[in-house]
């Protein structure tokens, strides 16, 4: 078994909600760095804000050029965020801001919090947080062609795909999958992680949304595999919105003996972040590039998990991925 996982180890992602966060003390941690308000003053909250949406800006992003000329216009705005952010000009008190935001004003509340402190003391130790990703809706938007799925998975995937996303095909195809864009699959999945030496039997929890396809392609490889529906009680999951599923996926992963993720979504940016912040850095995000492009080539067996060890060589025995800039934010302090 290779160093980086072994017996003897002893802002919130998109999709959860304030429901999850502890407000409060947001609030109180970032008193200082900006000025927060649960309600908006009457004179204010009476009219509708102006609409600013970045989230489909390309490129270097700066919402110093693009939004602020619209805030000191209208004064109040509703603000769709840009993933892609330029920070390379931000002063350091902004950066001292953004750390303080993103990372050390950020934790569940107590109720959530307590639920998940709960499940993380059930799973065997040490385990594997994995977030594995191959939900018909993620496929779909992947435009990707799969040929030897169930025709269950296959029609639940033209389901979720509808009119405004056809399948690649041809070159396009090609080029895509070359540059990582398709979703592996929980088969391929098992696959990496045996090319790592990652021993059948480690305990693993399944990091995953509901309606994960495929799913026995993985579990008939790793067998001692723990989920939420199965650690917790029925009654407990059936009460829990998605939210709180997430939000405790979020808590056992970011405090998991090692993690690895089969895609860099926001949740996965997010946990390696907090992880690498709190100096938990046994973390990885595996290739999907390395994967379409060996497999392209005509790799298979012995030969694909020998260049697949070398595609992870680095980040596995540094035992990290990508999470933090080589120059993080996080160095300034007001």
């Amino acid at each position: 078994m290779r160093q980086w996982f072994c017996p003897g180890l002893r802002l919130p992602p998109i999709g959860m909600s304030l429901d999850v966060f502890d407000v409060d003390y947001f609030i109180e941690q970032t008193r200082g760095y900006v000025e927060i308000v649960k309600e908006i003053p009457a004179e204010i909250a009476s009219r509708e804000p102006f609409k600013v949406d970045c989230s489909k800006r390309k490129g270097q992003f700066d919402y110093v050029e693009s939004v602020l000329p619209v805030l000191l216009e209208h004064q109040y705005i509703s603000l769709t965020p840009s993933v892609n952010q330029r920070r390379d000009r931000n002063p350091s008190y902004a950066k001292a801001s953004y750390c303080q935001g993103c990372y050390n004003a950020l934790r569940l509340n107590k109720k959530v919090e307590s639920k998940a402190i709960e499940l993380l003391q059930t799973i065997p130790k040490p385990f594997v947080s994995l977030h594995l990703r191959f939900e018909p809706d993620m496929v779909a938007y992947s435009r990707c062609a799969y040929t030897d799925l169930s025709s269950k998975s296959l029609d639940s995937i033209e389901a979720a795909r509808g009119e405004g996303r056809k399948v690649l095909t041809g070159d396009a195809a090609r080029l895509w999958r070359n540059r990582g864009k398709c979703p592996l699959t929980p088969s391929e999945t098992a696959f990496i992680l045996q090319a790592l030496g990652i021993p059948t039997s480690t305990n693993i929890y399944l990091a995953a949304g509901d309606g994960l396809m495929e799913l026995e392609g993985f579990t008939s490889v790793y067998k001692n595999m723990y989920t939420k529906s199965s650690l917790l009680t029925h009654e407990d999951f059936e009460r829990m919105h998605g939210n709180t599923k997430a939000a405790l996926d979020y808590y056992v992963s970011v405090n998991s003996d090692a993690y690895i993720a089969t895609f860099f979504g926001n949740m996965d940016k997010m946990v390696t972040a907090m992880r690498t912040m709190q100096g938990l850095q046994k973390t990885l995000v595996l290739s999907r590039r390395a994967f379409a492009n060996y497999t392209a080539a005509g790799l298979a067996g012995e030969q694909l998990a020998n260049a697949m060890w070398d595609a992870h060589r680095e980040e596995y025995i540094r035992g990290k991925g990508s999470a933090l800039p080589e120059h993080c934010f996080c160095e300034f302090r007001l």
